[in-house]
């Protein structure tokens, strides 16, 4: 063994030129890429809290966060998502890992978690205030053990033009990616409306922020256009997270049955590795619904 009065500056110097280049140092990050070094596809399965939205929003339902681990812990999941929006407003460490340990005994990891920030305020305290909830979720992910946050962008606002509005958005997804490098989480933005609302303005944004905490949140119902899986199929190459609807909608409005083997493929040839979240959004009782789509989810796994 080496000893360390031998460490010269040299060796220090070539350390630290290897964590340069592989953008650990503070100020290397670069625009996001597609993620290269990824050498075949591998898929685990978690469910959304958010599928749950209408029991755990109604106190009378005995349904909890802890009701939701133990249903996926049922449907012999990988991961349990457990959405931000169904938490108390001013969450405690103490809950946090309260949840995590429940989630760690059920053999379940944190998937990830989500938030609903809007990057498109201008400078000011509505803009404060999201830039605050986001760091304030990036240290509760840490707390959870919850490796990614599913965020979105936000809305253009009125009065301010597409272009200001994609600064405001890219300056403050920068920010909060910083924030989010510090601790060890990364960011993934989601399709969802506004100026994500097509592949094309999605990447956008993402070429335009530099940081390696960040990436897609690739959700399957969020395209609207006549070539649904086309769309999908261009932002796969970026996702560190996926959730995945039941159904899809065109241009009509009118919802089919998402084809979950075409959505497998194209995460296959994207080399994804990751988790492929269930996320329910229709009107039947989600505990009967989830575990049947999930089994069919399995199916298209292969």
């Amino acid at each position: 063994m080496q000893s360390t009065s031998k460490c010269t500056r040299r060796n220090w110097m070539m350390g630290t030129a290897g964590l340069a280049a592989s953008g650990i140092i503070a100020g290397s990050s670069q625009a996001a890429q597609p993620i290269a070094d990824r050498s075949a596809p591998k898929f685990k399965l978690s469910l959304a809290a958010y599928s749950y939205r209408k029991l755990l929003q109604d106190a009378n339902s005995g349904v909890t966060l802890k009701t939701f681990i133990d249903d996926c812990a049922k449907m012999q999941l990988d991961g349990t998502e457990l959405t931000s929006y169904y938490f108390p407003k001013d969450v405690q460490a103490g809950f946090l890992y309260d949840l995590k340990s429940h989630a760690f005994r059920q053999g379940l990891s944190v998937s990830g978690t989500a938030i609903g920030n809007d990057f498109g305020h201008p400078p000011g305290e509505q803009r404060d205030q999201q830039i605050q909830l986001t760091k304030t979720w990036i240290e509760n992910a840490a707390k959870l053990g919850a490796p990614v946050i599913r965020v979105f962008a936000g809305h253009q606002k009125k009065g301010i033009s597409a272009e200001e509005t994609h600064r405001l958005m890219v300056d403050g997804l920068n920010e909060v990616c910083q924030y989010a490098g510090q601790h060890g989480i990364f960011l993934a933005l989601e399709n969802h409306g506004g100026p994500t609302a097509t592949a094309e303005g999605l990447l956008k944004i993402v070429h335009d922020v530099e940081s390696d905490w960040f990436g897609v949140n690739l959700d399957s119902g969020n395209f609207h256009s006549n070539d649904i899986y086309g769309e999908l199929a261009q932002i796969a190459p970026y996702a560190l997270n996926a959730q995945i609807k039941v159904v899809v909608s065109g241009p009509d409005k009118k919802k089919v049955p998402t084809d979950f083997k075409r959505i497998f493929n194209i995460l296959g040839e994207a080399n994804y590795r990751g988790f492929v979240v269930l996320e329910y959004e229709e009107n039947e009782d989600p505990r009967q619904e989830c575990p049947k789509f999930i089994e069919t989810i399995r199916d298209a796994m292969g």
